[in-house]
């Protein structure tokens, strides 16, 4: 493992069920913590419609400037799911059936009426591409150099990128604090600004909320360096208190 290099991920969500609010995303958050638990970054999402050029801008954009991209949904068996198909024409690849991919799935509905043409679709892959494999429901993700191809459903989603925990490069993971505090931000940015540039390596996000009609604002301290984390919550909270603002440990 690297512990200086930053490396860094951005996800692509395909869906019109997203886009059209029929569908709430739940995989961005999942797959952003267990990024940072590998040492990786996420910088960027897109949600992009079930259309091929859209996926194909969004997928070879995010993989050309970051170390991964995961792209999330489109990997079903029906006629829409067509993300494959998509990365496949980005890199000028064919699509084929896995074999390993097709047994898997042979076996899975073997007990489960058997494997129509419509459930061998999920078999299909850009050529040359590796499984990504799947406890659930027998579909695997797929893998193409640096791209993750997961399905759409969360739990699915999930045990995708479980089967990927340790595999991937990375560096320290992102540690983080949170202080409370009753005050509106504004009046506390000088603090914050001196504190961020006074301890290297830490960035501090505000995140302003209006709570039992009063405002208030939770701090939060980013580092991959626990002692140099603990050091900046404990100066920031005291340069808090010199002008007579308490915080709270863990946030309100």
């Amino acid at each position: 493992m690297d512990d200086t290099r930053i490396w860094t991920a951005g996800i692509v969500v395909i869906g019109d069920e997203i886009l059209s609010g029929r569908t709430q995303d739940r995989n961005v958050a999942q797959i952003g913590l267990w990024l940072n638990l590998q040492g990786i970054r996420l910088r960027e999402v897109r949600v992009v419609a079930d259309d091929m050029a859209a996926i194909a801008e969004a997928v070879t954009t995010l993989a050309g400037r970051n170390d991964y991209c995961f792209t999330t949904g489109g990997i079903g068996p029906t006629h829409d799911d067509i993300t494959v198909d998509a990365i496949a024409a980005a890199y000028g690849l064919g699509v084929e059936v896995h074999p390993r991919a097709r047994q898997v799935l042979e076996n899975y509905y073997g007990s489960r009426g058997g494997l129509t043409e419509a459930r061998l679709r999920m078999a299909r892959v850009p050529a040359g591409a590796s499984l990504i494999e799947n406890r659930i429901s027998g579909a695997p993700g797929i893998r193409l150099d640096n791209i993750f191809i997961l399905a759409g459903v969360p739990h699915i989603a999930g045990q995708m990128i479980d089967a990927l925990t340790g595999t991937l490069p990375g560096g320290k993971p992102l540690l983080s604090t949170t202080l409370g505090c009753w005050v509106p931000e504004s009046e506390v940015a000088d603090i914050l600004r001196h504190a961020e540039r006074t301890h290297e390596g830490c960035q501090i996000g505000s995140y302003p909320f209006f709570r039992e009609g009063k405002v208030g604002a939770n701090f939060v301290i980013r580092s991959t360096e626990a002692d140099g984390l603990e050091r900046c919550a404990a100066d920031l909270a005291a340069e808090l208190a010199d002008v007579g603002f308490e915080t709270v440990p863990g946030g309100i």
